[in-house]
């Protein structure tokens, strides 16, 4: 695993391989079957990210935002801070874009934004 934080850096993705094809159930979201294969998720912290990082890397928690519902399904492989100037939809949609990644649950972590989800998938090839 591979994590690189800068503590003046407000924007995160972490990258994480599920191993088999899964449903899982996503808070209120619903229930669906998440494909084999590497996701990246994209966040914010306006303080502390290194603590954001951390509680979204651990199993063993309280349920507060959607990735904490698929993180005991997923090994992560690479966590990386970004500075905030892009903004987190502008990281999620550059990210996506370079990585011809697909959305697999809409609105998944973009409650609070006009985002199509925050989570993305990367096909295998």
């Amino acid at each position: 695993m591979n994590v690189r934080i800068d503590e003046q850096h407000t924007l995160y993705y972490i990258k994480a391989y599920l191993r088999d094809d899964t449903e899982i159930t996503v808070g209120k979201l619903g229930t669906f079957l998440f494909m084999r294969g590497l996701y990246v998720y994209v966040g914010s912290a306006k303080r502390n990210i290194r603590a954001r990082v951390e509680r979204h890397m651990r199993m063993e928690k309280m349920m507060r935002w959607h990735f904490d519902y698929v993180r005991p399904y997923m090994d992560i492989v690479d966590v990386q801070t970004y500075p905030g100037a892009e903004g987190e939809c502008g990281l999620l949609a550059r990210l996506m874009e370079e990585a011809k990644g697909e959305i697999p649950v809409r609105r998944f972590g973009s409650s609070d934004c006009r985002c199509p989800a925050h989570l993305f998938f990367i096909r295998e090839n």
